[in-house]
């Protein structure tokens, strides 16, 4: 075990597949010398070098076309889209071409493609809209988004692995945010297994990314007044844990959901309808979900902090599952 950041679990997953694969490639802008954005490719050139880590112009359908075709050829491509606000220039690619081919060839072509991509608000401040919740709903797609170092870098290999397209999800708060053990070794998270990051017996709190934090945070002080909050760490989004949310909630008989990501059609609506399909009998109170509003993230820091899930929100939204006032 090693404590190391987010980003250098990634990293030294993605190494790792490389060294162990020689069909892994990745390509991308700025992927080279310059380390990555916010160096998230950083050592990869200089150990693999051009052959492997092919620099791209601001081309991402280009990009992405590249990716799918070498992917049917039998290589793995991982393709780097810098910011997730640049997904919607590659709908058409992984939409209605990469979602689809398995099917559409009757299970006879593969793509096994990762898509690669940095979301959310942190100490970065640029481009933070969260479009995950869009690709959770096309068939064909996994949709991975993890939280704690040792899970990004077992998802980030299995995701390598993968026989079909995957998108990962990266929070740039815990790029450098946070540090957590990681197992040495060839360490895999499966795809598609949600993780209890807290036991608790009064209320489950399922969330995502950034959000896995403040639930912890939120969790530890509920605590304080006897309240024990579950916390559910979601890791994938596509295909989600159905069975790891249902049995907390048959545990606890309360759900609150939260995701950084708007309220509106959000990944919190999905889980809240299944839940309330498979398990309406076991809660005792209506789901709570917890989201930013149905606007554009700010650019400006004090109002991002007004639209951007909290602490002291989710506290309260727990408080609301359970009948009380919230002391926020």
């Amino acid at each position: 075990m090693r404590r190391l950041t987010y980003i250098d679990a990634i990293i030294e997953g993605i190494a790792e597949e490389m060294r162990r694969d020689p069909d892994v490639f990745l390509i991308g802008q700025d992927i080279g010398r310059f380390g990555g954005s916010l160096q998230g490719t950083k050592g990869l050139w200089e150990e693999f070098g051009p052959s492997r880590i092919y620099e791209a112009p601001i081309a991402e359908s280009a990009m992405a076309g590249c990716g799918i075709g070498a992917a049917l050829m039998g290589l793995r491509p991982m393709v780097e889209i810098s910011f997730g606000e640049f997904l919607p220039t590659v709908m058409s690619q992984l939409v209605c071409h990469a979602a689809s081919i398995h099917y559409g060839t009757a299970g006879v072509a593969h793509v096994p493609l990762v898509i690669r991509t940095r979301v959310g608000i942190g100490p970065y401040r640029g481009h933070p809209q969260c479009y995950e919740s869009w690709f959770q709903h096309v068939p064909g797609l996994k949709v991975v988004m993890p939280y704690w170092p040792a899970d990004a870098k077992g998802l980030i290999k299995a995701a390598i692995r993968d026989e079909n397209p995957v998108l990962f999800f990266e929070h740039m708060f815990l790029y450098r945010g946070i540090r957590g053990e990681v197992p040495d070794g060839d360490h895999l998270v499966p795809i598609g297994r949600a993780d209890i990051k807290r036991p608790g017996r009064d209320v489950t709190i399922a969330a995502t990314g950034w959000m896995v934090l403040k639930a912890l945070v939120a969790a530890d002080l509920l605590a304080r007044e006897g309240i024990e909050a579950e916390v559910v760490d979601l890791r994938t989004l596509a295909p989600l844990d159905v069975e790891t949310l249902c049995a907390s909630v048959r545990r606890t008989g309360r759900l609150v959901v939260v995701h950084e990501a708007w309220k509106v059609g959000g990944i919190g609506a999905e889980i809240a309808a299944t839940v309330a399909e498979e398990a309406f009998e076991d809660l005792e109170a209506p789901i709570v979900r917890v989201g930013t509003p149905h606007v554009p993230i700010p650019s400006n820091e004090t109002l991002r902090k007004v639209v951007i899930p909290d602490t002291p929100g989710i506290i309260a939204a727990v408080h609301q599952t359970l009948g009380r006032l919230s002391s926020g």
